[in-house]
């Protein structure tokens, strides 16, 4: 009898990620942080929070909030076009287990609850 190949549990959750500032991070000179696009694997949501979290921090930025979006299925219920590019990163997190950052938007302002993308 012939194992069957164990389906993954994991899935690709999209993550809005701001970050401030913090020596060293390699953020735009005169920014106040970052907004980062993020598409990480986990078997949950707080896993794949849990663990963007954990690499940014490795990666010198220091994460203040993180928003989810859930999972591709779960965007196309709510409506959400999603492009052919943005489902490739996708895959590519889930076929590596990984968390990629697919846009990273410097923000300006004073005011973290302010702030505008330039």
């Amino acid at each position: 009898m012939s194992k069957q190949p164990k389906k993954s549990r994991q899935k690709v959750y999209t993550l809005l990620v701001q970050v401030g500032r913090k020596d060293g991070d390699g953020l735009p000179k005169g920014s106040s942080g970052a907004a980062l696009m993020c598409y990480a694997s986990g078997v949950d949501e707080a896993e794949a929070v849990r663990e963007t979290v954990a690499i940014l921090k490795q990666a010198d930025l220091a994460p203040l909030d993180v928003t989810g979006y859930g999972t591709l299925e779960e965007r196309l219920e709510q409506g959400h076009d999603v492009p052919g590019p943005e489902r490739e990163l996708m895959q590519r997190a889930l076929d590596e287990n990984s968390v990629i950052v697919a846009q990273m938007t410097p923000l300006y302002g004073d005011n973290p609850g302010e702030q505008t993308a330039h």
